[in-house]
C-alpha cells in the first residue's frame, strides 16, 4: 500500500487503573515513550489521529476526544475516524512496545481482501487495537451501532468487530501490550536480550536524533570491526563517526552512507593488508 493510502487512529485514553493511574502512553520503554514507539511504525500514515488527552509527541499528530471522556474504545474509536478520510483505517493502542512496520504492512495488505485484518496473538486471540480497517464499513457498523444502543459509549469492541468481515494476521509478540507495571519490567527487559538489542537501541537513537534513514548495521559494525582489528581498537568509534560526517558532507541519505562505508571498508582492508609480510602486502 502506497504511502498515504491509509490514515491512522491511535488510542490513548484509559485511567490505566493497574498501573496506578500512571500515563500509560507517557512510559518509556527502550528510551522512548511507548506512544512514541507506536508512531514510528506508522508514519506513512497520511493522517495520524490520536485520542486521548494532548502530550508531547516525536512527530506531528491531531487530536481526538471521544464523548463523553472515558467513554471507552468504540467512542474513542469513532472520535478518531470522523477526522480521517483514507479507505483505510490503521487502529492501534498506545501500548505496543514491539509492534514492528512489518506487521502493519501485513495488515493493510490483509484489508485489501476484506473489510480489514486483525492481529492474533500466540494464543489465537484477535486483537481489535492491532488492526487495519476499510473506513467504509467501518464508519457503516458505527453508526448502526449508535443507532442502535442510542449512543457508543461503554460498548464493547466486539459488537462492532462481529459485524466485519475480517482477515486474521498472527504474530506472537507485536501485540504484547503494557497493561501492568510487570508487562513494563518485562518489555523493559525483552528489548536489551541478545539478537534485539542493538537494532532497539539504533531505532532509539534514531529517533532521538530525528534521522530517518535506513542503516545497513551488519556493514557498520564489519567496518568498525575492522578498523579496530586492522589499525587499532580507538579507530572504531572514530572511523563510524567520519563515516557518518562524510555521508552528512555529501547529503546525507542510504546511498551517502553505503558509498562512505565502502570506501572507509576498504581501506581498512589495505591498512590490514600491509600488516602482513612484504611480499603479502605487495599488491
Amino acid at each position: 500500500m502506497t504511502p498515504g493510502a491509509y490514515d491512522a487512529v491511535i488510542l490513548a485514553g484509559g485511567a490505566a487503573r493497574r498501573l496506578g493511574g500512571a500515563d500509560k502512553p507517557a512510559l518509556r520503554v527502550g528510551g522512548r515513550a511507548l506512544l512514541d514507539r507506536v508512531l514510528a511504525v506508522c508514519r506513512e500514515a497520511g493522517e495520524t489521529v490520536v485520542v486521548g488527552p494532548r502530550r508531547p509527541t516525536a512527530r506531528p499528530v491531531r487530536w481526538a476526544r471521544e464523548e463523553p471522556p472515558g467513554g471507552g474504545p468504540v467512542a474513542a474509536l469513532d472520535a478518531g475516524v470522523r477526522q480521517t478520510t483514507a479507505p483505510v483505517v490503521l487502529v492501534l493502542s498506545a501500548d505496543l512496545p514491539f509492534l514492528t512496520s512489518e506487521t502493519v504492512k501485513a495488515l493493510l495488505t490483509g484489508a485489501e481482501e476484506a473489510d480489514g485484518a486483525v492481529l492474533t496473538d500466540s494464543g489465537g486471540r484477535e486483537q481489535p487495537l492491532v488492526a487495519a480497517y476499510r473506513a467504509e464499513p467501518l464508519r457503516r457498523e458505527i453508526a448502526l451501532l449508535a443507532a442502535e444502543h442510542g449512543g457508543l459509549s461503554g460498548l464493547p469492541l466486539r459488537l462492532l468487530t462481529s459485524e466485519l468481515s475480517l482477515g486474521l494476521v498472527h504474530h506472537p509478540t507485536a501485540s504484547f501490550d503494557c497493561d501492568t507495571w510487570e508487562d513494563i519490567t518485562t518489555a523493559r527487559a525483552r528489548i536489551r536480550e541478545h539478537g534485539v538489542v542493538l537494532d532497539e537501541w539504533i531505532a532509539a537513537v534514531k529517533a532521538e536524533l530525528g534521522v530517518d534513514l535506513d542503516v545497513d548495521t551488519t556493514a557498520l559494525l564489519d567496518l568498525a570491526r575492522d578498523a579496530a582489528h586492522g589499525v587499532a581498537r580507538p579507530a572504531a568509534p572514530l572511523t563510524t563517526f567520519l563515516v557518518g560526517y562524510a555521508a552528512a558532507q555529501r547529503g546525507g541519505g542510504s546511498e551517502a552512507l553505503a558509498d562512505a562505508m565502502r570506501k572507509a571498508s576498504a581501506l581498512a582492508a589495505r591498512w590490514a593488508d600491509e600488516a602482513g609480510t612484504p611480499e603479502q602486502s605487495a599488491g
